[in-house]
């Protein structure tokens, strides 16, 4: 799974022993670090940040070096950005970032399951607030990537007061982003995921869409949501036909679940744990599941981002043939390491390479579109609406 044959014993004698959290500060300040001086920071981009022409991709409006992003969580207040880029991947949300700053949980909040290869966390969206990162943001370069950011709610605002909070987020930060999500779906904040229900996110999203085009009079901001694993089938239903009715331009699928099942840990020890969201390997199933009825829903009404428990590239070249345009990791980075998204650009490329589609964009969905057994496939470009 990774690229740096020295990273597995990295990672089981010295980051596997520290704190996760603090280990996740260690090496984001590395990563910094490199980006900072231009020797280093060309050498980590030569090693780590091949391109692979096939894989451009064109989505949201925007043009991209290839579909691998980061999601968020891993760069929550937009100071890591260029060094991210810099180890390969081709996008990265911010986030998530609330309207005022917080601390978020009480440490410990942040747990790796080797045996998983997962992560439980229940951050609770600490972050720097939105007038802080929107600043940093308000200082891009040319040099940094396609930028999206997640927002949330304020722990400390009740739910009648969500909307608002929201909005005032959504002012400050969307003429910076490349694109916007809207975080309905974390565990980690008491009653977010109540705004999920189909009669509290129309008003909600439809707010926001408003406030974007206020902050940004100029360029139409792309406006997504992102949404729970553990949502049921006809509630997935009932978002992305209020996606596609609002004129929203995407939704993630999927942020972290709150089941335990299946996982290859001691119970108790994960009982232990407490509460969070857990991401990586158990995740895999449940997200492909989502994002597969997302698209037999939606088709290409909307752009998809397939995220959870993806740690390959055939995991990544599954949710492309399932409907995702873009693609992001976060869990796997841990565990895959710094080589980890050169990884994932190799393998998507030898697999478009083999398969039957002239471009990325053919092969989004081929498997929703695949022909009644005793019928000819369709070739690269039949790509017929869902």
């Amino acid at each position: 799974m990774t690229a740096v044959p020295g990273y597995p014993l990295l990672f089981d004698t010295v980051l596997r022993r520290l704190d996760a959290e603090r280990a996740h500060h260690l090496a984001f300040a590395l990563i910094r670090a490199a980006s900072r001086v231009p020797g280093p920071r060309g050498a980590v981009r030569g090693a780590f940040a091949p391109r692979h022409p096939a894989l451009r991709v064109r989505a949201l409006g925007l043009d991209l070096p290839g579909p691998f992003g980061l999601a968020a969580g891993f760069d929550k207040n937009a100071v890591g950005v260029p060094g991210l880029a810099a180890l390969g991947f081709d996008f990265v949300e911010i986030g998530t970032v609330t309207a005022r700053p917080q601390p978020g949980n009480p440490a410990p909040r942040l747990f790796r399951l080797p045996r998983d290869r997962a992560l439980v966390n229940r951050m609770g969206f600490n972050n720097d607030g939105a007038a802080a990162v929107a600043a940093r943001l308000a200082r891009r370069r040319a040099t940094w990537p396609v930028v999206g950011v997640n927002i949330g709610k304020t722990k400390s605002v009740p739910e009648s007061g969500a909307v608002a909070d929201y909005i005032a987020s959504t002012e400050r930060l969307a003429r910076y982003a490349d694109y916007l999500v809207v975080n309905v779906s974390s565990p980690n904040t008491p009653g977010l995921r109540d705004l999920q229900a189909a009669d509290r996110l129309r008003p909600l999203l439809a707010a926001v869409r408003e406030a974007a085009d206020r902050s940004s009079p100029v360029r139409r901001v792309p406006l997504l949501v992102k949404i729970a694993p553990d949502l049921a089938d006809e509630d997935v239903d009932a978002v992305a036909d209020l996606a596609a009715e609002s004129g929203l331009d995407g939704i993630v699928a999927t942020n972290t679940t709150i089941g335990r099942d299946g996982l290859a840990t001691d119970a108790a020890a994960v009982d232990a744990l407490g509460a969070g969201g857990l991401s990586g390997a158990p995740l895999k199933a449940r997200s492909l599941a989502v994002l597969r009825r997302l698209y037999a829903r939606v088709g290409d009404r909307l752009t998809l981002i397939g995220v959870g428990g993806i740690e390959t590239a055939e995991d990544a070249w599954e949710r492309v043939l399932a409907g995702a345009t873009l693609i992001q990791g976060y869990s796997g980075f841990i565990y895959g390491g710094p080589g980890w998204a050169r990884t994932i650009h190799r393998g998507l490329a030898e697999r478009l390479a083999a398969s039957p589609y002239a471009t990325l964009a053919d092969a989004v969905g081929a498997s929703a579109r695949a022909p009644a057994p005793g019928t000819a496939a369709p070739g690269p470009a039949a790509k017929e609406a869902p």
